[in-house]
């Protein structure tokens, strides 16, 4: 839980006192490879903090096509958010690239936090404000970048998933073939 503890008092200044309060209302849980955390039709009654491994966010089309969202490592949340914060079921599905750890928030643990904790309004505003920056720039990314710079633009925001994601998935989430991508690793060495 020091990950957390360590996330937290990087982005706001909170009491000890606090900060343990906080700290006990998250649950540990650990995820294989390929694991479903989130199904579509779930009810979602987490917020996840990735303590460590990776994961994938994406949604199925009406064809069965996957479309991955984003991806989310250490350090990171994620989570199906309309979902979460609508308490409805999931139209997203979050699934482990790697082996993950989770630290899981309730949602009825979220809202006492924030009411008995004012000072982590600011902590997940601020992390929802760079969730929201985060999201306009993939969507930027998708409706005005070639494949070529959809792949820059990746390396540029990324540079640390670019070993972990595989490479069939990172061609899915960039919206390009596999073999684009790989033309793409070899002219970049």
């Amino acid at each position: 839980m020091d990950i957390l503890a360590h996330h937290i008092k990087k982005t706001v200044e909170i009491s000890e006192n606090d900060l343990e309060k906080v700290m006990s209302f998250f649950v540990k849980e650990t995820f294989r490879k390929k694991d479903f955390i989130i199904s579509e039709n779930d009810k979602v009654k987490h917020l996840y903090f990735i303590v460590s491994g990776l994961v994938k966010l994406s949604v199925l089309d009406s064809n069965a096509n996957e479309h991955i969202i984003s991806f989310a490592m250490e350090d990171w949340w994620e989570s199906d958010y309309q979902a979460f914060y609508t308490q409805t079921k999931a139209t997203q599905i979050m699934q482990c690239i790697e082996k993950t750890e989770v630290l899981k928030l309730s949602y009825n643990h979220y809202r006492h936090i924030l009411k008995e904790i004012p000072i982590m309004s600011n902590f997940f505003l601020h992390k929802a404000v760079n969730g929201h920056i985060s999201n306009q720039r993939r969507i930027v990314s998708l409706i005005a970048l070639n494949a070529r710079q959809k792949y820059e633009h990746f390396l540029k925001y990324y540079p640390l998933l670019l070993q972990r994601i595989p490479k069939t998935t990172l061609a899915l989430y960039l919206g390009v073939s596999r073999e684009t991508l790989s033309r793409f690793f070899s002219e970049s060495k």
